[in-house]
């Protein structure tokens, strides 16, 4: 029995032991192997306070800051430290109810842990940030943290910089977490295209806090603070002077204007209309500015300048013309007797002109823009006798085409490129199924640049480099340079190439089409783009624009178009302009084109000048029935807001019976 019992006290000893040795074992590992206590430790100590850099400043080209940076701040909560909070308080003083400061916490919870300090509310309005900052002590687990934001100080260019956002969950997964919740990325324009060289590197300052929460200073004397890195700075081609005068000219109007430097590509000045203001993205109102722009149905966010896809009109044929010189189709002696109509297919083509003589030579034809010569020019392409076959004549005409840079993105340093449309056999084969000839594009208007041909108005421009150069353009671009620009830049590279696509055309087949635009100024469809002084070559365009609205096809004013350079002897801009349902090329188009050249090379406007800006500015030209599209969405997201949350407010205003729809067009119904 004595032995039993000593057996018995052996294993309990020895458990004893065992769990003595695992509660060291266990200790050792929490205090001196794991990091977790530590940490949590830490955390209630030291609060880490992102340093955000400033992003890189944006110049013009003569060095002026087109874009920069201001600081406002974030406010910012840790949710497990939120504690003993007077809610009502913070909520009165951020303008938010209980409901949604329960939601903000919770998301902050879920998106980024309990720990870690997720943003609550951004861009604080500098009345909120001031009474926040003395009484931050009141509200555990809250924080201010600095953040630059972008400011503009010209209000101007607000498609071309673009605009900064929160980074969603979808460019946090696709950064490979490089960026986080509360961080700010390039959403739009070169913002975007250059956010590596722009967004610069976040840094880290820890501060002690005391037991109540406050910050009382640094930790370790910021011995492991990192300092935040600004971002580089970008140098453009832009003349903001020019962009802005560019932007005036299209106040109250759809359209867009692209100025492009024809020896190098760069871009000068790009505007569409209609606009806003890009400080709107900015502020504390910028959700609020945001989902007005985006509701709008002019599409004010829409860069036209690249996005706008138009029939180029008349002011293809200098393109025409000289693919067809090219291929000995013609010769500048060509001629065609047009009375007004042109009758080489089975269905008469009008022309705009109908004087004697307009279209004796292709000097002529151009300059009068005659409708009925460049159909016959077009048809002689596509039946070029070198292929023989109409299908071999199309694909040759649209290499050449192609090498315009038509059909095609130019490559610019923006997102979002649209590249047109250049038809080719197998969109005719679809649309004919595979029943078609010469006559068929011609009477579709292919040879005046209308059928299936679309381009932007930086391809139209981009084609005025390639003229004004006899042949060779640089892509276009906006950014010139990258300060502190080193070996690992590559962005910039293709911008710096010489494209030779067409300097196999002799200089004297370019100096027969620019001795027409030049008369095109001087004595024919653009007389009020004349510059005394300045020799511009020039086409005017004019197109067909149609809309399908309340199930009914109309025929809206056509658009008006330009095309330029200048001077002739020694190009230093070349332009395009696109008004929309504005008329005539010369009418509108012409005349902002002008105004821009005469800027640009001189400087300055003389005083009937300057009264002309105040005029067209002045102008509304704005589509009506962009009221009725307004009207029918906004009444259509009502309902559907009222199918999902049943409440009337939402379409009370569309039950009201009012005045008859007018159609706002009204010259053709189809």
């Amino acid at each position: 029995m004595a032995t039993f019992n000593h057996s018995r006290t052996n294993i309990i000893r020895y458990i004893l032991i065992s769990v003595f040795i695992i509660i060291l074992v266990q200790l050792f590992n929490l205090q001196v192997l794991s990091g977790k206590y530590r940490r949590d430790a830490f955390n209630n100590a030291v609060f880490p306070k992102v340093k955000y850099p400033g992003r890189g400043i944006i110049f013009d080209r003569n060095g002026k800051a087109i874009l920069n940076n201001a600081i406002l701040y974030d406010l910012v909560v840790t949710p497990k430290e939120v504690r003993a909070v007077d809610t009502t308080e913070l909520c009165a003083l951020l303008g938010i109810d209980v409901a949604e400061f329960n939601k903000r916490l919770r998301d902050a919870r879920i998106r980024n842990g309990g720990y870690r300090p997720s943003l609550f509310a951004p861009l604080l309005p500098e009345a909120v940030h001031v009474r926040l900052d003395e009484n931050i002590w009141k509200y555990p687990g809250f924080t201010l943290v600095e953040r630059p934001v972008r400011v503009y100080p010209y209000n101007a260019g607000a498609h071309l910089l673009g605009y900064i956002g929160e980074a969603d969950s979808a460019i946090i997964k696709r950064s490979g977490g490089f960026y986080r919740i509360g961080d700010y990325v390039g959403r739009s324009g070169l913002e975007s295209t250059y956010e590596n060289v722009l967004m610069g590197q976040r840094g880290v300052e820890y501060l002690l806090k005391d037991n109540l929460n406050r910050l009382v200073g640094s930790y370790e004397n910021g011995s492991y603070d990192t300092a935040a890195v600004a971002g580089r700075n970008l140098h453009t081609c832009l003349d903001i002077q020019l962009q802005m005068l560019a932007e005036k000219l299209l106040r109250g109007k759809v359209g867009a204007v692209v100025a492009l430097d024809p020896k190098t590509g760069g871009v000068l000045a790009m505007a569409s209309s209609p606009d806003f203001n890009p400080n709107d993205l900015a502020g504390p109102s910028r959700q609020k500015n945001y989902s007005r722009l985006v509701l709008d149905v002019a599409s004010p966010m829409l860069n036209r300048a690249i996005k706008g896809q138009y029939p180029p009109g008349s002011t293809y044929k200098p393109m025409g013309a000289l693919i067809a010189l090219e291929e000995g189709l013609i010769t500048s002696a060509s001629s065609y007797d047009c009375h007004g109509t042109y009758y080489g297919c089975n269905r008469p083509l009008n022309c705009t002109e109908k004087q004697s003589g307009h279209a004796a030579n292709l000097r002529l034809a151009i300059a009068w823009s005659c409708n009925s010569f460049f159909s016959d020019v077009i048809k002689k392409t596509i039946d070029n006798p070198a292929y023989n076959d109409p299908r071999k004549g199309l694909t040759a005409w649209k290499a050449y085409m192609s090498a315009f840079g038509m059909g095609h993105r130019t490559g610019i340093d923006l997102p979002s490129e649209d590249g047109g449309n250049v038809p080719d056999t197998g969109q005719y084969d679809k649309a004919y199924r595979g029943l078609w000839n010469s006559c068929t594009m011609t009477g579709g208007g292919l040879g005046i640049g209308q059928d299936k041909m679309l381009a932007t108005p930086l391809q139209m421009a981009n084609a005025m480099c390639l003229i004004a150069n006899k042949g060779f353009y640089f892509t276009p671009h906006l950014v010139n340079r990258i300060e502190a620009e080193n070996s690992n830049d590559t962005l910039l590279k293709k911008y710096r190439v010489k494209h030779e696509v067409l300097t196999h055309i002799a200089p004297d087949v370019y100096d027969v089409v620019t001795a027409g635009m030049q008369d095109v100024v001087e004595k024919g469809t653009a007389k009020t783009a004349r510059i005394p002084g300045i020799n511009i070559c020039a086409k005017t365009g004019t197109a067909q624009n149609m809309i399908l609205l309340d199930g009914k096809r109309y025929e809206l004013k056509e658009n008006s178009t330009f095309v330029c350079f200048a001077p002739r002897e020694d190009p230093k801009i070349a332009i395009a302009v696109v008004v929309e349902n504005a008329g005539a090329g010369g009418t509108w188009a012409g005349p902002i084109a002008s105004l821009l050249v005469e800027k640009y090379l001189r400087d300055t406007l003389s005083g009937e000048r300057v009264r002309k800006v105040e005029e067209i500015a002045a102008t509304d030209l704005m589509p009506t029935h962009l009221a009725r599209v307004q009207y029918k969405a906004d009444s259509t997201r009502g309902f559907e807001w009222f199918k999902i949350t049943r409440d009337s407010s939402y379409i009370r205003n569309y039950l009201k019976p009012g005045a008859p729809f007018v159609p706002p067009v009204l010259r053709k119904k189809r």
